[in-house]
């Protein structure tokens, strides 16, 4: 695809990306509840989740969160789980916290991450967070010894809040009788929906804003399809947006139609 089409529309920028600054992220009432409910987690020093279907915006709520956390007061471990063994999991948790190295004993594992985590609580008087994306894919022998992560001083000391963001069938992982120790200290949940059509409608017309367009390109037809066919989640709908403004502009019509959002919809999943 060529770039004709930000010619046409007089576009300052890509439009509709995921990689937009801390400023420009679209404060929803669902990104607030989220927000909320992870500094009360991290106050408790408890367990919070974030869950939601593929493209529903949880990386972003994420991102906006942790990147809105003072470096000088917080210090946040962000990982991205796989379907790999909680050494798997040890040894990016050590990676994150710049103790580079393979290991193969959990134990000595476990009491490396414990000590770095204390020296920064103690000694540099930072709050430390961790945060899981994709936590859906851990597998449950995982789930069944994360607890122990959080786990300070026989269990008394909050120095280590988890926040674990994946999709639905992570709430039925917790449910399992192995999972129980990590579940009953969730303290909070948040779930993102699919947006509404109105939603949707003030999601387009931000992300234009930042591409430097003031004006609507999509009429009413072509905002309902954009709805409909992205089911209400965000990334989906970042395609299709996308798309169909570039059909427009190969046609020459200032206007995106749904016709155009159809077209769109072939090249996509």
């Amino acid at each position: 695809m060529n770039e004709n089409y930000r010619i046409f529309f007089e576009l300052q920028k890509e439009p509709f990306g995921a990689d937009i600054p801390l400023e420009h992220i679209l404060v929803t009432e669902a990104l607030k509840a989220v927000e909320q409910r992870i500094h009360y987690t991290i106050r408790l020093g408890a367990v919070a989740l974030v869950t939601g279907e593929i493209g529903s915006g949880k990386s972003t709520a994420l991102r906006y969160v942790i990147e809105s956390l003072h470096p000088s007061e917080y210090q946040c471990l962000y990982i991205t789980a796989t379907s790999g063994s909680i050494l798997e999991l040890y040894r990016q948790l050590l990676d994150a916290l710049g103790m580079h190295g393979k290991g193969t004993s959990r134990a000595v594992m476990l009491r490396r991450i414990h000590q770095e985590v204390l020296e920064m609580v103690h000694a540099k008087k930072l709050k430390v967070l961790l945060v899981i994306d994709e936590a859906s894919m851990l597998r449950m022998e995982v789930l069944a010894e994360l607890h122990t992560l959080v786990q300070f001083e026989k269990d008394a000391k909050p120095f280590l809040p988890l926040v674990m963001a994946g999709q639905n069938n992570l709430i039925d992982s917790l449910t399992y009788r192995a999972a129980m120790p990590l579940a009953s200290r969730v303290i909070a949940r948040s779930h993102l929906d699919a947006v509404s059509r109105n939603q949707m409608k003030q999601y387009l017309l931000h992300h234009l804003a930042i591409a430097g367009v003031t004006n609507d390109l999509f009429d009413e037809a072509a905002l309902t399809a954009i709805h409909q066919g992205s089911g209400g989640l965000f990334r989906k709908a970042n395609h299709l947006a996308r798309g169909a403004i570039i059909v427009a502009a190969n046609q020459k019509s200032m206007t995106v139609t749904a016709d155009h959002v159809r077209m769109a919809a072939t090249e996509i999943f």
